[in-house]
């Protein structure tokens, strides 16, 4: 977050800092759903790391020439809350490294809970709640199974694609992520729906 107020201000913008910390319980039940369907199927069953979806990358990058990433939500969270963002052999193992510590000591609500209060979901918003606030008028708890699919769909780059405004692709996204939730078991400890 400090990271990019500071590339902000760089860059001549005005400072956007939106963020608002729930506990998991405070948040719609789609929510985990959604970023599981979407960024990280075996979350539930992995211990940090997904080797399938590691050598699936690997062998992507060689075939199509470009790069595709095979980070966990455990990765990303390590990253978001620990590191510095960018690609380098040092950050990558210092990556590997909290992502084994937060799998040791953390329970996956709790690295879940993490994950969606700390990723970027926007220009300068960060987390659920923040994102249902700025994008739906609502907050965590009240956001619906689809609005949580869309929110889901911004993820590879949130500033890129805009949650509060879908592209024809934001949405062909929201519908695809939407048939993989009906595979992803009930998170527990969100807020029912």
């Amino acid at each position: 977050m400090f990271i990019r107020c500071f590339e902000q201000a760089q860059e001549g913008e005005s400072l956007k800092l939106h963020h608002h910390w729930v506990s998991l319980n405070e948040m719609s039940m789609y929510m985990p759903i959604a970023v599981i369907a979407s960024e990280d199927q075996r979350f539930l069953e992995h211990h940090g790391f997904d080797y399938q979806a590691i050598q699936q990358a690997v062998k992507e990058n060689k075939e199509k020439g470009r790069m595709r990433g095979g980070s966990t939500i455990s990765q990303q969270t390590a990253k978001n809350v620990f590191l510095w963002p960018g690609r380098s052999w040092l950050r990558k193992g210092l990556e590997a490294y909290f992502t084994f510590l937060i799998e040791l000591m953390w329970s996956k609500q709790r690295i879940m809970e993490v994950y969606l209060n700390s990723i970027e979901m926007g220009n300068g918003i960060y987390g659920v709640d923040a994102v249902a606030k700025y994008h739906f008028n609502t907050d965590a708890r009240h956001l619906s199974r689809s609005e949580c699919a869309l929110i889901a769909a911004t993820l590879p780059n949130p500033r890129r694609f805009n949650s509060a405004a879908p592209s024809s692709y934001m949405l062909k996204r929201q519908r695809q992520i939407g048939v993989q939730m009906k595979h992803v078991p009930i998170f527990e400890g969100t807020a029912g729906k």
